[in-house]
């Protein structure tokens, strides 16, 4: 979730944790393969993700949307414009473009001295697709339209508290669902836990995993009793998708 986990200043089983899999950085998804190479948000720990992951080639990004926790990362990305010598191509609905446009300021409008380096960036439009098979919809959370992705019989839902009517025949019988379940009590922009197993059971996907977790949820523990097919997902985690 977007404080990460360990939280500042929280000492509880979670937080103090030995398991690997209850160190929570900020939530991104990257799309591995011929044709595909897509990073799916910046988070802020973007730098040790990919070095983590050995990524050192992304052909486009998707931002989902543009709160901090999914975009602070994208500073980052000027290591692979030095390596490349090309912009990064950036999709994102138009609306967070401008976000994008403020907060990064500095690499739309070069200050007069430039330190370390600028990053290069392409905005796009997203529309409803990046590639034949990467589809892309808005799903809500809290107020805001936040992109969802679907790739074959894969979706990723990041930041959603509600799927809207027109969508939930795409995410029906999928192989992998991906979903937002940020805590344990109800939240006014995000899926908790039940609500996120409900929607899990209504869907049926084939296999399920949580994600944007908070510090409510230890990993083994919690994994134990969850429904068949369910699991926490984890830093790190890699999915097939068939």
């Amino acid at each position: 979730t977007s404080h990460g986990v360990p939280m500042i200043g929280c000492d509880c089983a979670v937080c103090t944790s030995e398991d690997p899999r209850d160190r929570r950085t900020r939530s991104s998804l990257f799309l591995a393969g011929d044709g595909y190479n897509v990073l799916i948000d910046t988070p802020p720990e973007l730098r040790l993700q990919l070095c983590r992951e050995r990524i050192s080639r992304i052909e486009r990004v998707l931002v989902t949307h543009s709160h901090a926790d999914h975009v602070m990362g994208m500073d980052d990305l000027r290591r692979l414009n030095e390596m490349t010598g090309e912009p990064t191509p950036v999709y994102a609905q138009p609306g967070v473009q401008e976000d994008l446009r403020r907060i990064f300021r500095y690499v739309f409008q070069p200050p007069a001295q430039v330190g370390g380096g600028l990053p290069k960036f392409m905005l796009h439009d997203c529309g409803d697709r990046m590639a034949p098979d990467v589809e892309l919809f808005e799903v809500t959370h809290g107020k805001l339209p936040v992109l969802g992705v679907k790739v074959r019989e894969f979706a990723y839902l990041t930041d959603v508290s509600e799927i809207p009517a027109e969508v939930l025949p795409r995410l029906r019988g999928l192989e992998t669902l991906i979903i937002d379940a940020t805590r344990r009590k109800p939240h006014p922009t995000h899926l908790n836990f039940e609500q996120a197993l409900a929607v899990i059971e209504d869907l049926k996907p084939e296999r399920a995993y949580l994600t944007h977790l908070s510090h409510d949820y230890e990993y083994r523990d919690t994994n134990k009793n969850l429904p068949q097919g369910t699991e926490l997902s984890y830093d790190g985690l890699r999915i097939p998708i068939s």
